[in-house]
């Protein structure tokens, strides 16, 4: 399930970075298939051993590469500019790494002189915020670590051949391989897009990001013309022909205008940005055109790497489910279910970079499932015999998995619990509550699953 959750907004980027930074006015369709087909491809030779494939991995790394490297060079330069205006405030990106979760609850210091002069609306505004913070503080978690990621490095492991000998490496390789290149390389790129867009009041120009910029004034007039408000809304959807529409639309578009300055700007620095964007944090370093692409270049590298390990994920998690060797066309055909991903660019891209926060509070909420399942491993003596923890480790381990599980497992329901869809006709369905009863649901059978096989004798 995390596997093809993950995939869509994967395929999204991707075609973004085609169809907005490489090439302009590509086809979404012929982008979209072409990521689809070199997916495909790269899986179904995957254990062959192709020099081909090697060859592959490593155009993907260079790809990836280019633009974190450029990220770097961002903060470098943004670190030793002459201008104060773009100077990089280090005491406070310092004093940033200190959690407060207080914005769990409410927004950043620097937003309220935005927040407050909205006026009668400031709570309403301040909400909405507190609201989004916790939904990018769910995402940065479950985005981390996710319910995929624990069953990849373990089962890569041991499909090495790494056992208690090769503890001492494992956290090595661990740390100095993924760890401290993703944290150096995360908080670049954070730096460097608030650097560009936090604070920013100005709405960008390009179609989708204005689309967002949009949506936050329309939940703002709907806060308070209430019904009214979506009836113009159901006007411009349900126009019978285009004069009709057009009417609609500048009658939606007169109450946007009509809304003070300071919830314009407010709606601006909310506003999700697009790859054309986000490319803009490279222009410091780069200038305008370079930018583009090698922003571009980057983010098709991540995003089909990506596609092409949740694929690979998925049929090794396939094969186990269904007890058969890692390899051959069981793999292939395990591999294949999340290319349903390729869907995402057309029911699901209204901003693809914006997908990564939805998808990653879905895939947060799957994650108590993975914590559970360690925590019954740890205690489990028929599964790992010898190597359980005893005495004072075995406490100490379960007060930390205990810890680690209840996190998980309050912020996937708190993620959850508020998430409503609205259908075509304005009604409201409680998505996230129903999401979590399946879920739930899937927790218990899989502990009932663990149980059994647990009991069950070796052979």
């Amino acid at each position: 399930m995390a596997n093809i959750v993950w995939c869509l907004p994967q395929f999204a980027l991707g075609t973004g970075a085609l169809t907005q930074n490489l090439f302009p006015g590509m086809s979404k369709h012929l982008a979209a298939g072409s990521i689809l087909l070199v997916a495909v491809i790269v899986v179904w030779f995957y254990n062959s051993g192709s020099k081909g494939i090697q060859i592959f991995e490593i155009i993907l790394k260079v790809m990836v590469g280019i633009v974190v490297l450029c990220f770097f060079g961002v903060v470098i330069a943004l670190t030793f500019t002459e201008n104060p205006a773009d100077k990089l405030p280090w005491g406070d990106i310092f004093s940033g790494l200190i959690p407060d979760f207080t914005r769990l609850f409410k927004p950043v210091p620097s937003l309220e002189p935005a927040i407050a002069a909205t006026g009668a609306h400031a709570q309403w505004w301040s909400d909405s915020i507190a609201e989004l913070q916790r939904d990018k503080i769910i995402t940065a978690f479950a985005t981390a670590v996710g319910i995929n990621m624990t069953f990849l490095l373990p089962y890569s492991m041991l499909r090495k051949g790494w056992g208690k000998p090769h503890r001492g490496l494992a956290i090595y390789d661990l740390s100095i391989g993924l760890i401290v290149p993703f944290v150096l390389a995360t908080a670049c790129v954070v730096i460097a897009a608030a650097s560009q867009f936090h604070g920013n009041g100005t709405p960008s120009t390009s179609g989708k990001s204005q689309g967002s910029y949009n949506s936050f004034l329309d939940k703002r007039l709907a806060e308070e013309f209430g019904d009214d408000f979506k009836s113009l809304q159901a006007n411009v959807k349900a126009a019978p022909d285009e004069a009709t529409k057009t009417a609609a639309t500048t009658a939606l578009q007169a109450k946007r205008d009509a809304l003070s300055e300071a919830d314009r700007a407010l709606a601006a620095m909310m506003a999700e940005r697009d790859n054309q964007d986000l490319a803009l944090t490279l222009e410091p370093l780069t200038g305008k055109q370079v930018a583009q692409k090698v922003f571009g270049i980057g983010v098709l590298g991540m995003a089909v790497s990506t596609v092409i390990i949740l694929m690979l994920i998925n049929g090794f998690a396939f094969c186990e489910a269904i007890g058969k060797p890692a390899n051959g066309n069981w793999h292939r055909i395990g591999s294949l279910i999340p290319a349903i991903g390729v869907v995402g660019p057309f029911y699901w891209a209204k901003a693809a970079p914006a997908l990564a926060t939805p998808t990653s509070v879905l895939g947060g909420a799957m994650l108590p499932i993975a914590y559970v399942t360690f925590l019954l491993l740890m205690n489990s003596k028929s599964l790992l015999g010898d190597a359980m923890p005893r005495g004072g480790r075995r406490i100490i381990w379960n007060v930390l998995m205990i810890i680690a599980t209840l996190i998980a497992s309050f912020t996937s329901v708190w993620g959850m619990w508020s998430k409503t869809y609205t259908t075509s006709s304005g009604g409201s369905i409680p998505a996230g509550k129903i999401g979590i009863a399946i879920l739930a649901a899937l927790l218990v059978v899989g502990v009932i699953g663990f149980i059994r096989n647990s009991a069950k004798p070796k052979a």
